[in-house]
């Protein structure tokens, strides 16, 4: 079978965790390739991750070097993808030296138009208490907002519309290559006058994923992160996790879910789309939520 993994980038820098100024957590790192090659012993593995509190972290490293010249976003996810995939194809080839791994820089299509550049709400970098956040606000210019019980840099997230290197990712997969690309969304660019430039944003690595997994003709979609599944009742002393949802109840529940919205839109929309199943659920369980043993199941209806 084959299978998009897609990792949170919580689940390589986690809430809470202090990152001394490094964009990743090596024991993050590690137990992110464990459960990645678990997978891959069984299945056809395609993986792809989030870049959230690293492409934030890159920019305030960035901005402390030189403040008067902010470094564009699409050139700090390109750097952020970079990185994380060099580690975990470096990883990943440790953990299963009979397998041919490569890190793809990706590139994905978005309109110049799409509203979200009007609205930014992609929250990136690290956490800050309100009033500091508010204070950064006001200083650099951003854009800020809650997220869970912090402050955080809010950014465009246009809807990815193609994967540029889809033909080459292809050949690939074809050929037996596990590999890592869409990283952080992919790199976001858009045609001017016959030519590819970058775009200010940051693309939900979610969205993307779905667009791997149709254009990659894989089975399911697994997304795993710092949660062990979609909870009912999340934040309180006793939640419990949904095994099961319909691509219906899925759109139903995301509303004001925070970020388990995008990852429920985009098992929707891949069950919708034909494919046999997604998954949400917890990095370390990854082999047992593609099996159905553990994690919630998103399914067609």
């Amino acid at each position: 079978m084959r299978v998009v993994v897609a990792i949170g980038g919580n689940a390589l820098l986690r809430r809470g965790d202090d990152p001394g100024g490094r964009p990743v957590g090596m024991d993050r790192l590690a137990e992110a390739v464990a459960a990645v090659a678990e997978i891959a012993r069984e299945h056809e593995v395609v993986v792809t991750h989030g870049n959230g509190p690293q492409v934030g972290l890159l920019a305030l490293q960035a901005e402390a070097y030189d403040p008067t010249d902010p470094v564009d976003l699409d050139i700090l996810g390109a750097e952020s993808e970079g990185l994380i995939g060099y580690l975990l194809a470096r990883e990943l080839r440790s953990r299963l030296p009979d397998r041919r791994v490569a890190a793809v820089l990706t590139q994905v299509r978005v309109d110049p138009d799409d509203p979200a550049f009007a609205a930014p709400d992609k929250p990136v970098g690290p956490g800050y208490p309100p009033p500091e956040a508010r204070r950064l606000a006001a200083e650099r210019g951003w854009t800020v907002g809650p997220d869970g019980d912090d402050w955080r840099r809010l950014v465009p997230s246009p809807r990815p519309l193609e994967v540029l290197e889809a033909p080459s990712l292809r050949i690939l997969v074809q050929a037996g290559v596990l590999v890592v690309c869409g990283g952080g969304g992919g790199i976001p660019v858009t045609s001017s006058n016959g030519s590819l430039v970058g775009v200010e944003a940051v693309v939900d690595k979610d969205a993307t994923a779905v667009l791997l997994a149709r254009a990659l003709d894989a089975d399911g979609l697994a997304i795993l992160t710092d949660v062990p599944g979609v909870l009912e009742g999340y934040g309180s002393d006793h939640p419990r996790t949904i095994r099961r949802m319909t691509a219906d109840e899925a759109r139903a529940f995301h509303g004001a879910r925070g970020s388990m919205g995008p990852k429920l839109e985009a098992c929707a929309d891949f069950v919708e789309g034909g494919g046999d199943f997604a998954a949400v659920g917890a990095l370390d369980d990854g082999a047992a939520v593609i099996r159905g043993e553990a994690g919630t199941r998103i399914v067609a209806g």
